[in-house]
């Protein structure tokens, strides 16, 4: 590449980034004027974004920049000396010429030449409209055509003012800047990402130096004992004569000990304060290294309010989108994801909510339609609310559509509440509109919506008034790599809980555990809350503490809610996330790792996927008791059995058997639900039966004897087939026992299970 191939190069690419910067004030100038067309600074903003954006494009010799910016900036100073008074057409033609200067800009998306004549075409005839007629080219025609404006009869030729001939301003050297003045770079998010890691592994470094310091500072009390013990034994040899040689000895002992002790003081006050400067300066450089992943929410609304103002004139509605906490600050992660829903949510408000302007006028509203989106901080969180004062949902056509659907029978459908039948909205593919147009009907709806702000671990959640409007509250973390969390002990293992997932802490006494329907709860505000042992979810070793107290912690989403035991809090802790090697794959129950001050591991819990995992315990009869003090050696010595079958009512009347007997039992619906149990908790015996989905009796059998530590597990098959085939081939496999269920009976079972394995207890 020459050098003037470099220079074009360059100046191309500060062309675009002015562009940028230049169209979205231009975006933003000409709503305003849209709403009030005599605003004289928007007037202003507007005329010297075009005048700047045609002055660089004629330095980069970019024609088809100088042509449109040039007409745009005729229409706006012919709107300031009063010429011209800006309609609707001619905030549409201003918007059309921003888009278009926004494409030239990009070179991957430059529009044709055709397109640069039909819009100075269109810019002539609306600055002037008797202008002398003449034949529009079919071309120009045509692109007028797919704008929706009728081409006119005359062509005008637009003259350049001769001072528009002189010679550009010197080139200025374009920089991208905040509204404080401050420099803007472009790094790539992987560096960033980088950059956080680094500093946040400095930081836990520089922590690591305070036990060290603690250690000097022992060592010079022990150094200070040893010389005061030096001078009494120097006291006590003072009535015994010494030689001179000893005399000199002990001397020289007392002078070494004492500058040795010196200079413990001296570098410990210096180690002293390196750990000082250190920490401090570890500490900003992780703050700043954090603060450039924050970005103002107003980076994720930019063309929002071009969108709301043009999707409502093409449905012929008249609608203002308000937006305030613009300078909210959020993870830019969080902002790349929060786009496309936001998008949808505001498109669904200018088609489903907002009115005509007639049936506006008629319900007493003003024609012109409010969209209201409003961003804060509350707890960690980024609180955003999206109202719109349109006509709210129609709850009978939310009814109709379940019933249409067969979503529910219509007795069930009668009796659902409003929040129940808001709640449909979010299934896959649930619409209210029966045609399919370019807004709406293709029945990706809320659950995208709903779908993606999961993603980010948010929530969503619909009100409505009816004939008054909608709301939709959405609650994201602010940061994707930095999470507030509760940090726990669990079988010796530090675990964080993020505090956004945390009802609250509790201590439990023994007596506040109640047994319902035979699974263990607590009460909490007014209703009995599941209580779950960490130690179980987490597959760690059950504590053997003996505290009289139990440490809860109470976590929610939405509406699941449960009380998890851990052995001890550990505190609140503020952790950088970092993410697990993708070859491990999805970890069950966690979601990511972080460092703690003292630079060791700690795991942080996916809430949600911990309370699929209780779910899944609860249904297949796995769910542990939590002992209690005292009961924790004879609960652990009861022998556990696990149950496979794919039939309810086998599987519980062998629990049922078992458990009577004393047994500790545990069930699994298939053998691929019973290997992973297999894998993950200790059993003293397996019965299992043959026939069953995604992984039969003899393959999970088969499996079990391949690995070392289940290969000497005993193993009973319990089969309807009673043919010595088929017992040959489970016996074959592995098995240590083979019953018939056709000869199945109470005594059988129980008999054959103590000939494997004994006794209930141990």
């Amino acid at each position: 590449m020459t050098p003037e191939q470099m220079r074009d190069a360059s100046l191309l690419e500060l062309f675009s980034l002015e562009a940028e910067a230049q169209t979205l004030v231009l975006s933003a100038g000409l709503l305003a004027l849209e709403r009030d067309p005599t605003q004289a600074d928007h007037l202003e903003s507007c005329m010297r974004a075009a005048h700047s954006l045609k002055g660089a494009a004629r330095i980069v010799g970019v024609d088809a920049g100088v042509s449109v910016a040039h007409v745009m900036e005729d229409c706006l100073v012919s709107a300031q000396e009063g010429r011209l008074y800006l309609r609707p057409e001619h905030i549409d033609a201003l918007l059309q010429g921003t888009d278009l200067l926004m494409r030239i800009a990009t070179p991957d998306n430059n529009p044709e030449r055709v397109e640069i004549e039909a819009y100075g075409v269109l810019m002539a005839r609306l600055l002037d409209p008797m202008a002398a007629p003449a034949p529009v080219t079919a071309p120009v025609a045509s692109v007028m055509a797919e704008l929706q404006l009728e081409p006119p009869t005359p062509k005008v030729e637009v003259l350049i003012p001769v001072a528009e001939l002189q010679p550009a301003e010197p080139p200025r050297k374009a920089k991208r800047t905040t509204e404080n003045g401050e420099r803007v770079l472009r790094v790539t998010a992987e560096r960033l990402n980088s950059l956080l890691d680094l500093s946040s592994k400095s930081l836990v470094e520089t922590l690591r130096l305070k036990p060290h310091l603690a250690t000097m500072q022992r060592l010079k009390r022990m150094q200070n004992k040893g010389l005061r013990a030096l001078e009494n034994l120097n006291v006590h040899l003072k009535e015994h004569a010494l030689s001179l040689e000893a005399q000199e000895a002990l001397d020289d002992a007392r002078r070494l000990l004492a500058e040795s002790q010196q200079l413990l003081v001296e570098k410990n006050a210096e180690l002293d304060e390196f750990a000082w400067q250190a920490s401090q300066r570890a500490q900003v450089l992780y703050d700043t290294a954090l603060a450039c992943r924050m970005r103002p929410f107003a980076d994720v609304l930019a063309g929002q309010e071009r969108m709301v103002r043009d999707l409502g004139r093409s449905l012929g509605k008249q609608v203002r989108l308000e937006i305030e906490g613009e300078k909210t600050q959020v993870d830019r992660d969080v902002l790349e994801k929060l786009e496309a829903p936001l998008t949808h949510l505001l498109r669904n408000a200018v088609d489903h909510g907002i009115e005509s302007p007639e049936q506006r006028l008629l319900a007493g509203k003003p024609a012109e339609g409010l969209i209201r989106l409003r961003a804060s901080h509350q707890a960690g969180l980024l609180v955003l609310e999206l109202s719109d004062d349109g006509n709210g949902v129609d709850l009978e056509k939310v009814r109709r559509s379940i019933i249409e659907r067969q979503l529910s029978p219509a007795e069930t459908a009668a009796q659902l509440s409003e929040e129940e039948l808001l709640t449909f909205l979010f299934l896959p593919g649930f619409s209210l509109r029966d045609t399919v147009t370019e807004v709406s009907g293709r029945g990706v709806g809320l659950d995208a919506v709903q779908h993606m702000v999961r993603q980010v671990r948010g929530a969503v959640v619909l009100e409505q008034t009816a004939g008054e409007g909608s709301r939709f509250h959405l609650e994201v973390p602010l940061t994707l790599s930095v999470v507030r969390s509760l940090v726990v002990e669990v079988g010796d293992e530090a675990y964080a809980f993020p505090l956004a997932h945390i009802e609250r802490m509790c201590d439990l006494e023994p007596a506040d555990i109640v047994q319902v329907e035979g699974r263990q709860h607590f009460w909490h505000e007014g209703r009995h809350v599941g209580l779950v042992a960490a130690s179980q979810l987490l597959q760690r070793p059950a504590s053997q503490n003996s505290q009289q107290t139990l440490k809860v912690v109470v976590i929610r989403e939405r509406e699941a809610i449960y009380g998890v035991a851990v052995e001890r809090f550990i505190g609140e802790r503020t952790l950088v996330v970092l993410p697990l090697d993708e070859r491990l794959g999805k970890v069950q129950d966690i979601s990511a790792g972080a460092l703690l001050d003292d630079g060791s591991v700690v795991l942080i819990v996916d809430v949600e996927d911990m309370l699929r995992s209780v779910d899944k315990l609860l249904n297949t009869g796995r769910l542990e008791r939590i002992a209690r003090q005292g009961s924790q050696a004879v609960e652990a010595a009861r022998k556990r059995i696990l149950v496979v079958d794919d039939s309810l009512t086998v599987r519980e009347l062998q629990r049922k058997l078992l458990l009577n007997r004393g047994y500790d039992v545990a069930v699994a619906v298939d053998g691929m639900d019973g290997w992973n149990a297999l894998r993950s908790e200790d059993f003293d015996l397996l019965i299992t039966d043959i026939d069953m989905p995604r992984m039969d009796g003899i393959e999970l059998v088969t499996l079990l004897r391949r690995d070392n530590r289940l290969q000497s597990l005993p193993v009973m098959v319990v089969s309807y087939k009673d043919r010595e085939e088929d017992r040959r081939r489970g016996l074959d496999a592995g098995a240590d026992y083979y019953l018939a269920k056709a000869s199945f009976h109470d005594d059988a079972l129980l008999d054959a299970v103590v000939e494997l394995i004994g006794g209930a207890r141990a």
